[in-house]
């Protein structure tokens, strides 16, 4: 499998590009790769993909923000969503930047479709370290039970009419919804008491989500004919599921690592001691050797999080603080005063002792 190119180099622009920059970048290669100039062109149909999916998320400032800081894991649903979608589809999301607005179009038949249902999930740190399975509750519109339709006679059942209109393709058959039956390509003839004009009903439904592992906050999950019917039947719409990550009491998230504050003793720095740490569900055990300086750093390999693709797990940092007392006996105060007193107590950091910009230096690399 290709790996995913980057998006800014897709759309061929900088990283500190404008949004209008960006927006020009899309509409030229748009232009260039519709289906409309190419008729049966496969690599034509997938470059307009790429492009489109590249500019969802570089025009929308807080899916580019997630994307300039984790990469194609922040955004791993949305090209599997445009993979699968018709390029027409495609194009009626984007059309405004084209100037047409809802008469442009290019639906050659297809099927009406029912909106798209959104929902907010909201996810722990311990559902995205394993993965999990979530249930809720949504009420999606559907046909009622008993309601008869017949063919809509103004657009002869395609819930389109048509007109032809120069436009910067070229003269090109041009769209737009039929007034008569609002798209759907039939008209009611028996309504059962207590449904609405368009013939649908509220329903609610339980659906299973799966949350994957290493999935990041803002970050989409599609359900392919999860959401509403349309008017007169056809093709159901999606349910789009967007990730609410909760932050965590004592890890830190930073990409796929995780960071946790330990706290210890000044007896147990400089003996040394063996401390457990709570780590969802289990406990890591982690050795404090004799002399260790607050501001530590413990790197455990691969007990962070896992990569949303499946091909890294990072790390879980340690950062080791000694805890200092504000209130001494006096009898602890005189034990501190004879340790300052003693040499072997003063502070000689040696090569092995790293700086605070070294220590910075080494977290991230």
């Amino acid at each position: 499998m290709a790996a995913k190119r980057d998006y800014y180099e897709v759309l061929g622009v900088s990283r500190n590009a404008s949004a209008e920059e960006i927006k020009k970048a899309y509409r030229k290669l748009a232009i260039k790769y519709h289906p409309d100039k190419n008729p049966n062109n496969k690599e034509a149909e997938e470059k307009f993909k790429e492009a489109s999916e590249a500019y969802e998320v570089l025009s929308d400032p807080d899916k580019r923000s997630k994307y300039d800081r984790f990469g194609h894991a922040a955004t791993s649903s949305t090209g599997g969503q445009y993979a699968d979608m018709d390029p027409y589809d495609i194009f009626d999301r984007f059309k405004d930047i084209f100037g047409f607005g809802d008469d442009f179009g290019s639906s050659n038949g297809r099927k009406s479709r029912g909106s798209n249902l959104r929902v907010k999930i909201k996810v722990n740190l311990e559902d995205i370290i394993n993965g999990s399975e979530k249930k809720i509750k949504i009420k999606r519109s559907v046909l009622a039970k008993g309601i008869e339709f017949s063919t809509c006679r103004i657009c002869n059942g395609t819930g389109r009419v048509h007109k032809v209109q120069n436009t910067i393709f070229g003269a090109m058959r041009v769209e737009s919804v039929c007034s008569y039956c609002n798209g759907s390509g039939k008209v009611v003839t028996n309504m059962p008491p207590g449904v609405g004009p368009d013939g649908l009903e509220k329903v609610e439904d339980t659906i299973s989500i799966q949350i994957p592992a290493g999935a990041v906050g803002g970050m989409q999950l599609q359900m392919r004919g999860k959401g509403n019917e349309p008017p007169g039947g056809g093709t159901l719409g999606d349910l789009i599921i967007v990730i609410d990550e909760i932050e965590h009491e004592q890890f830190k998230r930073e990409g796929i690592n995780l960071h946790y504050d330990l706290y210890i003793s000044i007896p147990d720095a400089v003996i040394g001691t063996q401390v457990d740490i709570p780590y969802f569900g289990s406990k890591l055990r982690v050795k404090i050797d004799p002399g260790t300086q607050s501001g530590k750093i413990l790197r455990l390999k691969g007990k962070g999080i896992p990569d949303v693709n499946g091909y890294e797990r990072g790390d879980l940092l340690i950062h080791v603080n000694v805890w200092i007392p504000k209130k001494l006996t006096q009898e602890q105060q005189r034990i501190m005063q004879a340790w300052a007193n003693d040499p072997n107590f003063k502070p000689s950091p040696d090569q092995s002792d790293k700086s605070f910009f070294e220590k910075v230096k080494e977290m991230f690399s």
